[in-house]
């Protein structure tokens, strides 16, 4: 800390006018903002609003093309991660930085081992950790290896790094996409404990309900610029939502109770082994009725992708049997093309390593899986302006923003990418729809249009099955709701007797009272 900061009271972290070019791009548009020290504050907005940026400046990933960084009141050069430290500044990412196979001791004590001995500088680190653990809350083994720890631990570890690299301003992005109920609370503590002993902590998150929970003061950015500036107590969830998107959104999801038909999916003792050996889906049957929308929730990794994958044909099964409207298809996992046929629509869990070429243009990605078709394939080329007429309609119904089918996929925001994916899955109509994480990565207004879309399919009469890390989204959305833990469905519980707490406890193993197992 800058001797006299506390006289003049000056903010942990100031930025004034902050500007950042990426091409034609402008990511910050003359920011400032100023946070206090010893206070929580949260960064919210639309995805490419520029909050992502600008903290990317403070922690030295970019350099501003003008503007101010002060810490403690003394204005700063941060060029590089480095400097971010060196001013006592930490940062936790969204996908953790650990090598998995190193311990939790050998993982903090990477890149600051302080000599040529190793020896000295673990056992320093590990009197260090024990003290910064009983200080914050933030216990973990620091024998144990990371690759073996629950995400949870994981992220305590990333805490413990930059404390011990004596950061004084903690910046977390998107810190609770991963956890479950009972590790975001604990996090929470964790976050309050920081705050109450002088530290500073820089929330980026889109969930609102998260923001008006813990922070103390929060800045809404829009289109590049700081929009709102406000004390949390001071306003609400649906506020911060219009400000973000400059109108009014529905934050609840509006629906009927569900009519269901005849079975349209049904998975019979499915079991599924990776390229390692490891079983990741042990067992699983379950049937998804037309018109209705059966909802999985888990924390990540514990068998979804892996289900998902094997039931749109990616992925091989070893036992179990699928059928699609009563017809057996095959799992041997040779190709999705068949699934299509037969009726089943897939919108993967990763646009960019599934879903999408990123350097096509969008009306190439749109097609990609129906480009065989007699539509679109002539006898030695595409047809192209088939293609492109059906895109562009595509992306008029839903509201692909910039509406340019030529655009490269990877010049649209995450949200419109997914609307990119959903248009081309949704508009064959497929009797049967798998859907993972529709809304990860996608802002307010995107993810009001995705649901909207998604009852208005189940209204029609089609099954779909919905994978999602966000139990929010599973308890509006999901008709019945089917809890996965360790590659087994654990338990069904009904929507309207579910709750964070008790599915939270499901997705960590627990049995709960009430659930069908």
């Amino acid at each position: 800390m800058v001797a006299g900061a506390e006289a003049t009271n000056a903010p942990a972290l100031a930025v004034t006018a902050i500007d950042k070019w990426f091409g034609p791009v402008h990511a910050n548009r003359a920011v400032s903002l100023s946070v206090p020290r010893g206070t929580i504050h949260g960064i919210v907005g639309e995805n490419g609003a520029g909050k992502s940026t600008l903290m990317s400046i403070v922690y030295g990933y970019y350099q501003a093309d003008a503007g101010r960084i002060e810490v403690d009141g003394t204005g700063v050069a941060i060029k590089s991660p480095q400097d971010a430290i060196k001013r006592g500044i930490g940062m936790v990412h969204q996908h953790f930085k650990l090598v998995d196979t190193f311990t939790v001791l050998e993982n903090v004590v990477l890149g600051v081992e302080g000599g040529p001995l190793l020896g000295p500088s673990l056992a320093r680190a590990r009197s260090e950790l024990g003290r910064l653990e009983q200080d914050y809350s933030l216990e973990v083994d620091v024998d144990a290896i990371v690759g073996n720890l629950p995400v949870g631990l994981q992220q305590r570890v990333e805490i413990l790094k930059a404390l011990y690299r004596g950061a004084d301003i903690l910046i977390l992005d998107e810190p609770t996409g991963v956890l479950t109920p009972q590790e975001v609370e604990h996090l929470f503590r964790i976050l309050r404990s920081l705050r109450d002993q002088g530290k500073t902590v820089i929330l980026i998150t889109h969930k609102l309900r998260e923001i008006m929970a813990l922070t103390d003061n929060v800045s809404v950015m829009r289109q590049g610029s700081l929009v709102a500036d406000v004390r949390t107590s001071e306003t609400s969830r649906e506020q911060l939502a219009e400000m973000m998107v400059g109108r009014s959104v529905l934050l609840r999801v509006d629906k009927q109770p569900a009519q269901p038909g005849p079975i349209f999916l049904e998975v019979d003792e499915l079991r599924v082994v990776d390229g390692l050996g490891i079983e990741r889906v042990r067992g699983v049957s379950f049937n998804v009725r037309a018109g209705e929308i059966v909802g999985i929730a888990g924390v990540a990794g514990n068998g979804q992708s892996e289900l998902l994958e094997t039931l749109s044909g990616i992925r091989s099964a070893t036992a179990g049997q699928v059928r699609i409207k009563g017809k057996v298809v095959s799992t041997a996992g040779e190709d999705g093309r068949q699934m299509r046929r037969l009726g089943l629509g897939h919108v993967p869990e990763d646009r960019h390593r599934m879903g999408l070429v990123v350097a096509f243009e969008a009306c190439e990605s749109a097609i990609l899986g129906f480009h065989d078709t007699h539509r679109y394939n002539g006898p030695v080329l595409l047809k192209r302006p088939e293609i492109v007429a059906d895109v562009d309609r595509q992306m008029h119904d839903f509201d692909v923003r910039p509406a340019d089918s030529h655009l490269a996929t990877a010049n649209f925001s995450g949200g419109n990418q997914q609307k990119i994916v959903l248009a081309r899955e949704m508009d064959r109509s497929p009797d049967v729809l798998l859907v993972g994480q529709p809304t990860r990565g996608v802002d307010i207004g995107a993810i009001e249009f995705i649901h909207k879309r998604l009852i208005a399919m189940r209204d029609a009469g089609k099954a779909i099955l919905l994978v999602s890390v966000e139990l929010d989204e599973i308890m509006s959305l999901a008709d019945r709701i089917l809890v996965m833990f360790n590659g087994a469905i654990v338990g069904e519980v009904a929507p309207a007797a579910a709750s964070e707490q008790a599915l939270g406890l499901m997705m960590a193993g627990e049995r709960v009272a009430g659930s069908a197992p």
